[in-house]
């Protein structure tokens, strides 16, 4: 993975917000553009996002994963390095390049020595398999996206193809790598893997995405204007989050469930409720893609929390564990989602632009 790309990273990124932005259920969508974020990282969040990813190496063992800190990290070595590796990517590290260039390349490693020949990673006997799958193919796909590694693209699109096989006949997703069931939280991993994939350059049928879109519409509850774990189940704030997001990376950025959606999560935004770490993974990208007021609301008061919230170890470094979210399985998972989304006016990540 010894690829110099940072005299080049902002022109590719670029043309994949570009294509990002032009692609709805229909390759010929219009695109809405990118617009300008009116929300900059001052010097105390800074300082913060500095201290939590000197946090984040010290915890990556010598494999390159991130074996995490508690019993329930330690179960998902995968999807914990998948996360923490989109932490470092949103603060400008590539593999080999930055600050954390070296820690990248080992976490990039360690996750393609993870694939098989097939295009699984990792356990598929799990019973959460195609949630390690997803974000491991999301971290793995917008690194392919900025530096055209052919290893990358081997490994990954065999991914691709385990996704598009495993697509049910609702559209959706479930645990397991079979065409059996569905529900939000598995399909939009799917669908943001695909989105970020097919952005690449990777082949994905546009049916499997139009397929995926009404799966998405189907759940969403019209009483309240949120969405539910599986259609005609109740609403939730990261199910919400989870669905309008994956709308939105599929082009329906003005579509009236999202509009819904995103009002509905204002209303339930409330640090300390379960679910309140994974929601937010979704929900701060999806509330910047709204953007203006809405955005900038969102950010300022997520960021006031998570400055007044964020520990210090012995080190000095930065790190949150379950002061927000006890449903959160660590520190690593908890420091890694609000590294990235304290990260996001930054712009690298092009799954963050519009």
């Amino acid at each position: 993975m010894g690829i110099s790309i940072r005299n080049i990273i902002k022109g590719i990124s670029l043309n994949i917000v570009i294509l990002f932005s032009s692609l709805s259920s229909g390759i010929g969508a219009p695109s809405k553009g990118r617009l300008e974020d009116p929300v900059k990282v001052n010097a105390a969040t800074e300082a913060v996002i500095n201290g939590a990813l000197t946090y984040l190496a010290s915890k990556q063992s010598p494999t390159g994963a991130w074996v995490g800190e508690t019993g329930e990290e330690a179960r998902y070595p995968i999807a914990m390095t998948a996360y923490t590796l989109m932490a470092f990517q949103a603060t400008g590290n590539l593999p080999n390049e930055g600050p954390y260039g070296k820690n990248v390349d080992l976490a990039v490693r360690y996750l393609l020595s993870q694939i098989d020949d097939q295009g699984l990673i990792g356990d598929e006997n799990s019973g959460q398999y195609m949630y390690f799958h997803g974000i491991s193919s999301i971290a793995l796909a917008e690194l392919y996206g900025q530096t055209n590694d052919d290893t990358l693209k081997n490994k990954l699109e065999k991914m691709i193809k385990v996704i598009v096989s495993s697509q049910n006949s609702q559209g959706g997703w479930r645990y397991q790598p079979i065409a059996r069931d569905a529900d939000i939280s598995v399909t939009v991993l799917s669908v943001v893997a695909l989105r970020a994939a097919k952005n690449g350059g990777i082949s994905v049928p546009q049916k499997t995405i139009d397929d995926a879109v009404n799966y998405v519409k189907k759940c969403y509850n019209k009483r309240d204007g949120g969405f539910g774990y599986q259609p005609a189940q109740g609403s939730g704030f990261a199910r919400t989050a989870a669905a309008i997001y994956s709308l939105q990376v599929c082009g329906q950025y003005d579509d009236p469930t999202v509009t819904a959606g995103s009002k509905y999560l204002n209303l339930k935004f409330k640090p300390g409720d379960r679910w309140f770490t994974y929601g937010n993974f979704y929900a701060a990208p999806a509330q910047y893609m709204v953007g203006g007021k809405v955005w900038a609301d969102w950010y300022s008061t997520l960021n006031k929390t998570l400055l007044e919230r964020a520990r210090t170890d012995d080190d000095g470094n930065k790190y949150w564990n379950r002061e927000l979210d006890g449903s959160s399985p660590g520190p690593i998972f908890s420091t890694a989602v609000y590294t990235m989304i304290l990260a996001m006016p930054y712009h690298y990540v092009p799954l963050y632009q519009r």
